[in-house]
């Protein structure tokens, strides 16, 4: 049997197992290591072995809990249901205002969590509850929290740039500081949209009324006070590691303790508080590392069987095409498996395929690397199975059908796709500033 043939056997039953709904990790890591025992015997079993300590001895995946506790402990603590009234007051007299502040909201949360799921659980029970009683069109609603929770794989400090640094072998800084211009250019889009729509139509996203409006200016000030502990958060962490005075490491402990701290400071550091936040984050943590282990596995029989070269051969050569076409290909393909694999998911099985590909293309792999995210956005809204609207279904009030849910999406992807292409034709557009930093 053929290093061919025997590769394409280990991707199928990957897929077969993911698609009988096996844990990720489990369909992953039991293929790599059956297949490594199968090629080469007792000496196969040094692979699991092998990836398990270079994963150990991988220092800046320490930066993945503290991230995780830093999101979940500002989340528990109410500090995003504050931030989320200031919004409130501040865009309410705009048309489609109390949505422009949900995309707000979500840029702030994905500034302080770096995951997609955490945004989509606050905008569902802080916002949309708010929106729908103010006479927001149910469907411009779900598009928009799904949409603003998306954000939080592309703005720093983003844990899938995190992963893909580890697997992609790229420096995490200048990851995070790529997917910050497409990150904040994608939310502008956004509230473009909004607003414009909603200028069109008001009845989508109705202004507050005059009585609402009547807030004295005093108050106003006294509400954004709730936006100062993010930004400081944020400064402390990612202004102090980009001039230099931090290294990723620590200025992930340094935003895990403001967190804690600014609990503290406003009386919400509770026990349960305390303890919901620490499971959540084992248990996302432990998930994470699972998964990276049973990749870096896969990737090391994969790449053993010269699996990658087969591949480079047979669309560079068999196929005859040209290095955007295979570009192209590479980013459809992360839309299909997107609408049943999640993120981490897609970046662990294609990854070891795709990297050293892009490398071969002269591609540069950390623009790379804010393309396979802006595409895993996508993917994550796009029907049937895409990984967002089923967190949206779950979360949703009764009045929320799947049917909302999928009409909701649309013109929020054909946003996503321009801004796909704006990066893809641009590429200064994502590398501007981590080359800037660190020239």
């Amino acid at each position: 049997m053929s290093y061919e043939v025997i590769a394409l056997s280990m991707f199928g039953a990957m897929m077969f197992l993911l698609l009988t709904g096996q844990r990720v990790f489990a369909s992953i890591g039991a293929v790599a290591v059956i297949s490594a025992l199968m090629l080469w015997g007792d000496g196969g079993a040094e692979h699991a072995f092998n990836a398990a300590m270079k994963l150990m001895k991988w220092y800046p995946l320490l930066t993945l809990p503290l991230f995780i506790y830093m999101g979940y402990m500002l989340s528990e603590s109410g500090i995003a249901e504050d931030l989320y009234k200031a919004f409130h007051i501040w865009f309410g007299p705009v048309s489609g205002g109390l949505a422009i502040g949900t995309i707000g909201l979500m840029v702030m949360i994905s500034a302080m969590n770096g995951l997609s799921v955490a945004g989509m659980a606050i905008g569902a029970t802080i916002a949309m509850p708010e929106l729908l009683r103010r006479g927001y069109d149910k469907t411009m609603v779900t598009g928009v929290i799904q949409a603003g929770s998306s954000l939080g794989i592309l703005v720093p400090p983003s844990v899938v740039l995190v992963l893909y640094g580890m697997i992609a072998r790229q420096p995490v800084g200048q990851l995070w500081l790529a997917g910050a211009v497409p990150g904040l250019m994608m939310a502008t889009m956004f509230i473009l949209y909004i607003y414009i729509r909603c200028k069109i139509n008001p009845a989508l996203g109705p202004a507050l009324s005059a009585e609402e409006r009547n807030v004295p200016m005093i108050d106003k000030l006294r509400l954004l006070r709730a936006g100062i502990i993010p930004v400081v958060i944020f400064f402390l962490m990612m202004g102090l590691f980009v001039m230099g005075y931090t290294s990723l490491v620590e200025s992930a402990a340094v935003g895990a303790a403001s967190a804690t701290v600014a609990a503290i400071a406003k009386g919400r550091l509770t026990r349960k508080v305390f303890e919901d936040t620490t499971r959540q984050t084992l248990g996302i943590s432990c998930m994470f590392m699972w998964i990276i282990l049973a990749a870096l596995c896969f990737g090391a029989v994969f790449n053993g069987l010269g699996a990658v070269k087969s591949i480079e051969g047979f669309f560079l050569g068999d196929l005859g095409l040209t290095r955007w076409e295979v570009l192209i290909l590479m980013q459809l393909s992360f839309i299909l498996m997107g609408t049943f694999l999640d993120d981490t998911a897609m970046l662990v099985i294609v990854a070891p395929l795709y990297v050293p590909l892009v490398k071969a293309l002269e591609f540069d792999l950390i623009w790379y690397g804010v393309l396979y995210t802006i595409t895993c956005q996508i993917a994550y809204m796009t029907p049937p199975f895409g990984y967002n609207l089923f967190l949206m279904r779950a979360m949703a009030p009764p009045e929320i059908g799947i049917r909302d849910i999928y009409r909701s999406v649309w013109p929020f992807v054909l946003v996503m796709v321009g801004a796909l292409a704006l990066v893809m034709a641009f590429p200064q557009i994502a590398l501007w500033l981590p080359h800037a930093v660190y020239r």
